[in-house]
């Protein structure tokens, strides 16, 4: 069982990659009523499916005849790629693109006992049922016809995959500048509650244990400055070139933050709306600022983010 050459090996991964996108995107519409394009590259393929088939196929091989052992390593061996690559993907872009910690029996996250049973299954259905006409179409299929297919397909996934990687890239410092921006807007304003006298011990204590999204600090820093602006009219001078440079800096923060969405192409928009219940420990609020920041974009072109 399961003797191909590379190339149909590579064909099979390709054909579940996209089966996968096929299944979650038909899901998603079926919840929503809206079609979003799943995954992490652009294009109508799912990798993770693709490589969880191969998977399925290669620890089941030796249980053939044993149903229950082919469910047994079924849900190992996904679930092991499923940890794995989550973890990757956390560490190289500050960013988890599912989450699991909503669920009963989670491990970090990443992966949950729900999930891991329904690997197990899934491994029977595609090893007994699904997989077997796609098998004999590829087995049936001239090999230079099957090479010339495989051929540009790996073309076209290795580009649009190395554009996703820029993009998730990209996206994961737009997140740390704009992160920055908000640690420096949030200690600007508690200069400027030193400084008007408007700190008091409960609200440096509802500070603490609710600290504002970005909005709201640029907000609340800008009713901060024009209430400034009309009760230290006679403070001294040099707090009055404090509170102007602090007001210049305020003023290049807010810029630099719209520069950085603008910095949102299709790639790094369409990996957002794509992957809506994608999170960020490091980036948490600024994530959630991007995420409306697509909705809004989304909203103005008749779309919008699925929640």
């Amino acid at each position: 069982m399961y003797t191909y050459n590379m190339t149909q090996w590579l064909f099979f991964f390709y054909a579940y990659c996209f089966l996968g996108w096929c299944v979650e995107s038909m899901n998603v519409y079926i919840r929503t009523g809206k079609f979003v394009n799943r995954g992490f590259i652009r294009g109508p393929f799912l990798p993770l499916y693709g490589s969880g088939a191969i998977i399925m196929f290669v620890v089941s091989r030796p249980f053939q005849d044993n149903i229950f052992l082919t469910y047994v390593a079924g849900c190992i061996g996904p679930t092991v790629l499923e940890y794995v690559t989550g973890v990757v993907m956390e560490a190289l872009f500050n960013v988890r693109y599912w989450d699991y910690s909503g669920q009963k029996f989670n491990f970090q996250g990443q992966i949950c006992l729900r999930t891991t049973l329904s690997w197990g299954v899934l491994t029977i259905l595609m090893t007994r049922i699904v997989h077997r006409p796609i098998e004999r179409f590829v087995l049936r299929m001239p090999n230079n016809i099957l090479g010339y297919i495989t051929f540009i397909l790996t073309v076209y996934i290795a580009a649009d995959f190395a554009l996703s990687f820029k993009a998730a890239l990209d996206l994961r410092d737009v997140l740390a500048k704009m992160q920055r921006i908000k640690e420096e807007l949030y200690k600007m304003q508690k200069r400027l509650d030193v400084i008007s006298a408007f700190s008091s011990d409960e609200k440096e204590q509802k500070n603490q244990e609710s600290e504002p999204d970005m909005d709201e600090l640029s907000e609340g820093l800008e009713r901060r400055f024009n209430s400034i602006k009309e009760t230290i009219q006679s403070a001294p001078g040099a707090v009055l070139e404090e509170i102007a440079e602090l007001r210049a800096r305020f003023n290049l923060y807010m810029e630099n933050r719209r520069n950085y969405k603008e910095m949102l192409d299709f790639y790094k928009l369409d990996m957002i709306r794509s992957n809506p219940g994608m999170i960020s420990k490091k980036f948490k609020d600024t994530l959630e600022d991007l995420k409306n920041t697509v909705i809004d974009k989304m909203n103005k072109q008749g779309d919008g983010l699925d929640e």
